[in-house]
């Protein structure tokens, strides 16, 4: 191949991969070309190096953490007795390591055993707590950066909802792994292995056991960590890629990096330390791109060739916003089903975290409240006539003012500020008075007109068609 032709490839590929329409190509082509722009935007997000920055951050957290979290999950665990499961689970994931994984899991161990619970005293046991919430509230932040979604859990929700992954995660886990171990050794299992074809089939079954539950444990966290709805097969896509990575990676780890001798040459005593938080590395970096593989699952429209921060101008956040609290209203009005997050998206054809974003902003100035239901829905915080549209417009244009980034700190000429009241006023004289009710009942009024002129429209048309002579 000509030198030309070599350094034009990669311009080649790029335009093979973006320029297509999917909309307009087969099925097959189409999912094909979907997960090559795929890799190719996982590819450049770690090129950026914010899921690398994430997971060295994650690094760190998790060995200040990770005594205190298995301290709590090995208190629990003791309690049914099945504490020795945690052991054996935490050396298969230094398995990777070698002969230095045991000896760090050893020293793992070791030192939770020297936590006592029940000795820590009432201030022991809440900083205990708080450094395990405090993991899992960085971890939060990391899933949360990747699907772009700005607010943290509340407070209460945050810690009931940790506690209880590290509390009944294991617990769960441990029972899977105990009934699975005790069919594949029961009496029934033991005939059935006996027989060629069956006996085989079961050993399969039993080699994809361990890999089901490491997919099964990444569906669960990508749907749990976000602060955002995660659809199942979204994140089941990104835990399948994710597990294939993980396989991945600790073959490479153990077969190239484990036995590589410079480690211990360079390093010496601390070479275990090292490759252990290499691995660890590793590990979350794995974590995260999986998660970044069902956000592209999920929000197909991300898959542009050079992604940038989603902004909003001003005009547009007060345009969408009138138009959301209108969708909640008019569904409120009409006794229909209250929408959700994705039903706004569609009708307004944004994108979905474009209206998370506003919800969040209009049901914390109080507009809207959401409801109980598992996909949250959204309806009107108090009746549509007692939100004046003056103020949802104020809360709007001043979301993310205060303090040195407030109008009324800021310094401007006489001449300026004078300009800009009259423009306030002018769009308070415009709003005055007027309510949600009142536009919801614009809204109703306008799509009564138009179903009219279609209706008239249609027998308009009806009446213009000449009918097709009879036969014979």
């Amino acid at each position: 191949m000509p030198l030309s032709d070599l350094q034009r490839l990669p311009e080649t590929i790029r335009i093979a991969i973006w320029r297509p329409d999917l909309a307009a190509l087969p099925t097959w082509h189409a999912l094909g070309l979907r997960t090559a722009r795929t890799f190719w935007a996982v590819l450049r997000d770690l090129r950026q190096g914010d899921l690398s920055l994430r997971a060295m951050s994650l690094v760190y957290t998790t060995m200040l953490s990770m005594v205190p979290l298995l301290a709590i999950s090995f208190s629990v665990l003791k309690g049914f007795g099945v504490h020795e499961e945690l052991e054996t689970a935490m050396m298969r994931v230094l398995l990777p390591l070698g002969e230095r994984g045991v000896e760090v899991g050893i020293r793992i161990i070791e030192f939770v055993e020297n936590v006592k619970i029940g000795v820590l005293g009432s201030v022991g046991l809440a900083l205990l707590l708080y450094t395990v919430v405090s993991l899992m509230q960085k971890i939060e932040r990391a899933f949360n950066h990747i699907w772009d979604v700005p607010q943290t859990r509340p407070f209460a929700q945050r810690f009931s909802g940790y506690l209880s992954v590290i509390v009944i995660g294991p617990l769960l886990v441990f029972s899977a792994v105990g009934i699975s171990a005790s069919l594949m050794n029961s009496d029934i299992v033991a005939t059935l292995s006996a027989i060629g074809p069956i006996g085989a089939l079961i050993d399969t079954v039993g080699q994809l056991v361990p890999a089901a539950l490491v997919v099964a444990a990444f569906t669960f966290i990508y749907v749990f960590m976000p602060n955002t709805r995660v659809r199942v097969l979204s994140a089941f896509t990104g835990a399948l890629v994710g597990a294939l990575l993980w396989g991945l990676a600790s073959w490479v780890f153990a077969s190239f990096i484990v036995s590589s001798a410079q480690y211990a040459a360079i390093y010496s005593g601390f070479a275990a330390l090292i490759l252990f938080m290499l691995w660890m590395y590793v590990a979350w970096l794995v974590l995260l791109i999986g998660s970044s593989v069902a956000l592209y699952h999920q929000h197909p429209e991300d898959l542009v060739l050079s992604r940038r921060a989603a902004t909003l101008s001003p005009r547009l956040a007060e345009r969408l916003a009138l138009a959301v609290l209108v969708e909640i209203g008019t569904a409120f009005a009409g006794s229909a089903a209250a929408p959700s997050g994705e039903d706004l998206a569609a009708r307004l054809r944004c994108s979905s975290r474009t209206v998370d974003r506003l919800t969040d902003l209009l049901a914390r100035e109080g507009f809207i409240a959401a409801t109980n239901d598992t996909a949250t829905r959204w309806l009107p915080a108090r009746a549509p006539d007692a939100i004046l549209l003056g103020d949802v417009m104020s809360a709007v244009r001043g979301a993310g003012e205060g303090g040195v980034s407030s109008a009324s700190y800021v310094r401007v000429t006489p001449s300026v500020g004078t300009l800009m009241d009259e423009a306030d006023a002018a769009r308070d004289r415009v709003l005055e008075s007027r309510t949600l009710a009142d536009l919801v009942a614009m809204t109703q009024r306008q799509d009564g007109a138009d179903a009219v002129k279609a209706a008239r429209a249609a027998k308009a048309t009806k009446a213009n068609v000449t009918p097709l002579p009879k036969a014979g």
